[in-house]
């Protein structure tokens, strides 16, 4: 009776003798009074829409041994009905609402032998009835938010337990696995992706051998043997195993291809984000036809890749080598592996060319990932890549023109080319990719003008020309209301700002940086009500800053610098949020995934309701995260993705002709990081409301023609690290030497004569006294002594120092007798 759209099982209440119903997949919303199958044994309830308080219904069902309710709407905690069904072995309730402390009192009563409260959102510790169960063989408390410990009891009590995970849930301190070693039962093991709070310590001195033979072992993410990092000791002696996951443990020491060698039946075997080092060394007469997964990504792998790969593991679905320190040659044996559904090699040393067997072998080939290595050659001009749907060859060497024959896939959704040495102009085929949403041909050497074939791109989201020289215009597209991200910076653009762009109404980014525009900025500006991010540095854009602009709200990084802008600044600015309050942007534009479902042995009796389905599932793609911006903030033009480009905020209108005083309202952007209003013309004072900016980082005022004092409120600004006023008019004191302020030099205020105090020469005192004030009476005693001991220093200092004069003349008759000579010269009248 499953999947048959039924909202009601009442005609089923007949089968008086019935044991086994499954109606899963239907629409239920309710469950009928059951007392008229009382020989009901087993109940699968799955994927309907049934709550809790519809439950009532199963209190007559006296002999239920099987109960399913994943994938419905039951919310708060376990329903106190089900504690209530004696006889009941087996209970899933995965995949539901479910939260809050678990109470189970009730169910640890019950002599249950499968557990699975997974994908729900209990938290809390986890209860200590659960010791209780002993006839425990499946417990599934995995994708929860339960923390504290795990208590040794848990697997000391539980020994007839086959299949135990906890993985994905928020548990610390630490747990030995030797607490399981004389758990003969155990085959899957799962406590994977907790948190680094939790350590697991494998390494037990007594017992070196375990009594179980595990099929999945998933320790990734868990600390797993601080502080020595090394594999678990007991992994040799395991011998059936098929699923393996260890990643992102930082584990060190020889790449384990052992695993290989003992598990002749091994399917996934996941290691990356560890710390191996050593060649990938297999020999060229193996073979793992079993093998689906493998990743070593993030690794200190070195040396060739096996120049046999291929023919090694015929059945790989899944090779990830990423991140690592491979050199040579990509082998011409991957082209063997013709179920390999995603290759990732990026991030390596690897050279040479693309080989053709591997462009026409992988047949069944969906991601293909090769940048950040040293690639290089011509593009192939064939290949059989038919699905493929993601390619990223970026930052390689290739060259040459861009070929029609290595693209034949009708499913690309991704094409990611840049930084290469390609030239020549955008073919028009690429407008043949109907579900093409990323397009990234930036930085090579493509010349000519953007085809009017890329207008047939419907689904485009992001289009990335940078760095070539491209231009002079832009084909008049219609179709531009999906795009989110557009950067065409430093081409050959001229002429008017296209309009065309304003049929982009979902635009958050377009960088026109460095390009020849000229006029204007267009009043249409104000329908990219999205944009966060609007570069147009390096234009020869004129007249003034339309008031337009400030209805760009969700603005955060804004360049107008160097063009020839005119005019006062806007007092409007202040409308944009510039950080402030920005809303949490939801940059995801393309994002895939794919899922090849393998059903690995279950270790329950029940395997029919229990069936452990491990998906290898991949998602990629290129999102906002991806993206990267450049920004000149604290005099250098610092490189901006992922989270932190959308925490920054800053305005530069440097370099233009703007003229006018500072509007006070700018004081009002308390959530920008960078403002740059250096080399205009600006006139007037620094506004006092600058003290405002409270998230200030860099602050350029540099070169204009601002006159008064520096507002002393200004040393509150706590996060200025950049500050400059060079070249101005001001005058008066600089600000006071503390806080930030006090790490400031002297070229932050140079080029302002009547600028005076610290860093600079100190300030003049007045020339003239002011008028002199009788003393108080207080200081008359204190500086009637100062007088006396002057006097009386002085006078015995002159009299030593005459006495001492005629003791030299009495008894040098020399200088005695030169002395009278020249007084009776000068003094002729004694």
């Amino acid at each position: 009776m499953a999947e048959n759209g039924l909202t009601g099982i009442q005609g089923l209440l007949r089968l008086k003798r019935l044991r086994v119903l499954n109606v899963e997949g239907n629409i239920l919303t309710t469950i009928p009074i059951l007392s008229a199958l009382p020989s009901l044994k087993v109940l699968d309830l799955s994927d309907n829409h049934i709550n809790s308080s519809q439950l009532e219904g199963l209190k007559y069902l006296s002999r239920l041994e099987v109960l399913n309710l994943k994938w419905n709407s039951l919310m708060g905690g376990i329903p106190p009905i089900i504690s209530t069904l004696s006889h009941l072995k087996s209970l899933t309730l995965r995949y539901n609402n479910l939260n809050g402390s678990l109470s189970m009192e009730g169910l640890c009563k019950l002599n249950l032998e499968a557990l699975d409260l997974s994908r729900n959102g209990f938290e809390g510790s986890l209860p200590a009835c659960l010791n209780n169960l002993t006839s425990l063989r499946l417990l599934d408390l995995s994708e929860n938010d339960f923390s504290g410990t795990i208590p040794s009891s848990l697997f000391s009590n539980l020994k007839s337990l086959e299949y135990i995970s906890l993985s994905d849930n928020h548990f610390e301190g630490s747990i030995h696995f030797g607490s399981l070693f004389n758990h003969s039962r155990l085959v899957v093991f799962d406590l994977a992706s907790n948190n680094k709070y939790l350590k697991v310590e494998t390494e037990n001195p007594i017992w070196s051998f375990p009594l179980f033979q595990l099929k999945i072992l998933r320790l990734s993410n868990c600390t797993l043997n601080w502080p020595s990092w090394v594999l678990p000791s007991f992994l040799p002696s395991q011998y059936d195993l098929r699923m393996v996951d260890l990643s992102h443990n930082n584990i060190t020491g020889d790449i384990p291809t052992w695993l290989l060698d003992n598990n002749t039946k091994l399917e996934y075997l996941s290691f990356g984000s560890n710390s191996l080092t050593g060649v990938l060394d297999l020999p060229s007469n193996s073979k793992h036809s079993h093998m689906l997964l493998l990743d070593f990504s993030s690794n200190c792998i070195h040396g060739e890749l096996p120049p046999f790969i291929g023919s090694i593991f015929p059945g790989l679905e899944v090779l990830n080598l990423s991140r690592n320190a491979l050199q040579g040659n990509i082998p011409s044996s991957m082209g063997d592996m013709e179920q390999l559904v995603s290759l990732d090699l990026s991030n390596n040393n690897l050279s040479g060319q693309l080989p053709e067997h591997m462009m026409m072998g992988c047949i069944s080939l969906l991601v293909l990932k090769l940048s950040n290595n040293s690639l290089h050659g011509t593009l192939p001009t064939k290949s059989n890549l038919t699905d493929l749907f993601f390619l990223s060859l970026d930052n390689n060497n290739f060259s040459g023109e861009i070929s029609r024959g290595f693209l034949n896939s009708s499913s690309l959704q991704a094409l990611d080319i840049s930084s290469n040495s390609l030239w020549g102009q955008i073919p028009n085929w690429i407008g043949d990719f109907s579900v093409l949403s990323t397009l990234s041909l930036s930085r090579n050497h493509l010349d000519g003008v953007v085809p009017t074939s890329l207008c047939k791109l419907n689904e485009l989201r992001f289009l990335d020309l940078s760095h070539n020289k491209i231009g002079p215009t832009l084909p008049p597209c219609a179709n531009l209301k999906k795009m989110k991200f557009l950067h065409l910076e430093n081409n050959e653009l001229s002429g008017p700002i296209p309009h065309v762009l304003s049929e982009a109404t979902s635009l958050v980014t377009l960088n026109l940086r460095d390009n020849k525009l000229s006029g204007p900025i267009p009043h249409w500006i104000s329908l990219l009500s999205k944009l966060r991010v609007l570069l147009l540095k390096g234009n020869e854009l004129e007249d003034s800053i339309p008031l337009q602009l400030c209805q760009l709200k969700s603005v955060s990084i804004l360049d107008l610098s160097h063009n020839h802008l005119s005019g006062t600044i806007p007092s409007c600015l202040d409308n944009i949020t510039f950080g402030r309050k920005a809303p949490l942007m939801d940059g995801t534009f393309f994002t895939s995934a794919f899922g090849g479902t393998h059903v690995f042995p279950d270790p329950s009796s029940y395997k029919n309701q229990f069936a452990k389905v491990q998906f290898i599932h991949i998602s990629f793609g290129i999102s906002a995260e991806s993206e990267e911006i450049e920004f000149i903030t604290k005099s250098w033009s610092e490189s901006y993705m992922g989270n932190i480009l959308y925490l920054m905020s800053g305005l530069d209108l440097s370099g233009n002709k703007l003229t006018g005083p500072i509007p006070p309202e700018i004081g009002n952007l308390s959530g920008i990081h960078s403002l740059n209003l250096s080399y205009n013309q600006l006139i007037g004072t620094i506004p006092e409301t600058f003290s405002n900016l409270q998230e200030i980082e860099s602050l350029d005022l540099s070169h204009n023609r601002l006159t008064s004092q520096i507002p002393p409120q200004m040393v509150e600004l706590n996060f200025l690290t950049v500050f400059t006023v060079a070249h101005n008019n001001l005058s008066g004191k600089t600000p006071e030497r503390k806080f930030q302020f006090a790490t400031f030099e002297q070229s932050s205020y140079e080029g302002n004569p009547l600028l005076c105090g610290l860093p600079l020469e100190r300030c003049s005192t007045p020339t003239s006294a002011p008028p002199a004030l009788k003393p108080p009476v207080s200081n008359n005693r204190e500086n009637s002594s100062w007088e006396a001991i002057f006097l009386w220093s002085f006078g015995g200092s002159y009299g030593v120092t005459f006495l001492g004069i005629i003791a030299f003349l009495y008894l040098n008759s020399y200088y005695r007798e030169l002395l009278f000579y020249f007084i009776g010269k000068h003094v002729p009248f004694l």
